[in-house]
């Protein structure tokens, strides 16, 4: 089938980031795909290699450039299709799909495929179905590679880093950081200064940051996608921010932190809370003291990596193995597709 995609750049590098994955994991299955960006700067860092099967656009403010509309259309995180998109599809509608930002909030199992009718617009009478990605059984599921299992275990971990230019010392734990800049970097680094450390800046996010006591310091520009997935295996404990590098984090099964994106009315505080009742139920867990202390949710004084990884290595290796039975979000979408009718106006439950 052909898939068009389509994504808006709001402010950071996610939303572009989730589509490109999910792009490559169709592409994986056999899948062509259109990408339709607004802002596609970052697919030079992102993905210097294109593959053939994925044609970049530029967002079609005026006019729908093609000849036909794909045989499903995704918009993704709620961005609103243009005019003349919405008025191609009302010609041959196909099936109409918004994938949704991935949270473990309840109210996202009831939502999940529920179609919405167009009520206004160029495409009023068709329906759009809401996707949902999710961590449990009933969720949209999690974008994972076929082979990621088998690419994880083939990984030499000390060519990589060799490879990156990255020689740690003897009893030097590595640490991959990748946040917002409000975080509370300082204090985190005070922690890590106890024992040695080496933290490994993605970006802008290790600018002002400063080596102290046992603990050095290397910043690394924007890395590609499949260069960054094997960062995450290499280090001991991941720092990640936002939405495709927290699932990444999640699938390279090491102890990991999460930055999550702030929003205005606080609603990042209940979408973290949820991740963190399915993960770490019990509410006086360190490690969930810990990151909500890095979220600015709980008092900086529980802010401390453990000397001791071994039993949060334990539980991260035991989530991934948890989160692997699950069927895949891409998998789920083509078995969607390949059952649901045009227009999205008899979605199957």
């Amino acid at each position: 089938m052909l898939w068009d995609l389509f994504c808006r750049v709001i402010d950071n590098h996610g939303d572009l980031g989730v589509t490109l994955r999910l792009a490559r994991n169709l592409v994986e299955r056999g899948q062509q795909v259109r990408l339709w960006v607004d802002d596609a700067r970052a697919l030079a860092w992102m993905a210097p290699v294109p593959s053939k099967c994925i044609t970049i656009h530029a967002w079609p403010e005026s006019e729908w450039p093609v000849a036909a509309v794909g045989d499903v259309v995704i918009e993704t995180f709620g961005c609103a299709l243009p005019e003349p998109v919405q008025a191609r599809l009302a010609r041959t509608p196909p099936l109409w799909l918004n994938l949704e930002y991935l949270s473990a909030e309840p109210y996202t199992l009831r939502s999940h495929r529920l179609p919405s009718p167009v009520m206004s617009g160029p495409a009023r009478g068709l329906s759009k179905t809401f996707w949902y990605p999710g961590f449990v059984p009933g969720s949209g599921g999690l974008l994972r590679e076929k082979e990621l299992a088998q690419a994880q275990a083939e990984h030499d971990r000390a060519a990589f880093l060799t490879e990156l230019g990255l020689q740690p010392r003897s009893g030097e734990r590595l640490v991959s950081l990748f946040c917002y800049l409000h975080a509370p970097r300082q204090a985190l680094l005070d922690r890590l200064s106890a024992e040695p450390t080496l933290l490994i800046g993605m970006g802008t996010c290790a600018e002002g940051l400063e080596a102290r006591g046992q603990l050095r310091i290397r910043h690394l520009p924007w890395l590609d996608q499949a260069t960054y997935d094997r960062l995450l295996w290499s280090c001991d404990v991941n720092v990640v921010r936002g939405e495709d590098s927290f699932v990444r984090a999640q699938w390279a099964g090491k102890p990991m932190l999460w930055h999550i994106y702030r929003q205005d009315d606080d609603a990042h505080a209940a979408k973290l809370q949820a991740y963190l009742d399915i993960r770490w139920p019990d509410r006086t867990s360190p490690v969930r003291l810990l990151w909500q202390a890095w979220n600015d949710l709980g008092p900086v004084a529980e802010l401390d990596i453990p000397s001791d990884l071994q039993a949060w290595n334990e539980e991260a290796r035991s989530w991934r193995t948890e989160l692997s039975r699950q069927t895949d979000l891409c998998d789920q979408l083509l078995a969607f597709a390949e059952t649901a009718s045009p227009g999205s106006r008899a979605a199957p439950g």
